[in-house]
């Protein structure tokens, strides 16, 4: 079985972990909202360095500046299925900065027929 591939779109939303949308951690709201609408799957990684517009750099190096570390939300799914999902993200714009890649996922190619 070779594996083939799809095309895909990739939405990354970049915040600091420390971000809040109503007392939730801002990732988790994303991811939720993911989740309802009914897209593939979302992941939340947690980076170790970086800064953004206030350009402190946080890090998680002994004695830093800053705890509130950088966050990435990932979610990847058919271009229709992200670009439908863009207006929930609208009145969280000011808490993240969000980015759209096109990729290719790869899926298991379908299994030989068997002969009769």
């Amino acid at each position: 079985m070779t594996p083939h591939t799809v095309p895909a779109l990739r939405l990354t939303a970049l915040t600091g972990e420390d971000q809040r949308w109503r007392h939730r951690p801002l990732y988790a709201e994303i991811v939720h909202r993911a989740h309802a609408a009914g897209l593939a799957g979302a992941s939340v990684f947690r980076g170790i360095e970086g800064f953004g517009a206030s350009a402190l750099v946080h890090t998680s190096r002994l004695l830093s500046v800053g705890d509130d570390l950088p966050v990435a939300i990932v979610v990847v799914d058919r271009e229709d299925r992200i670009r439908s999902f863009l207006p929930q993200l609208d009145e969280l714009l000011d808490r993240c900065l969000v980015t759209l890649d096109a990729c290719e996922v790869l899926r298991p190619a379908d299994p030989p027929q068997e002969k009769r």
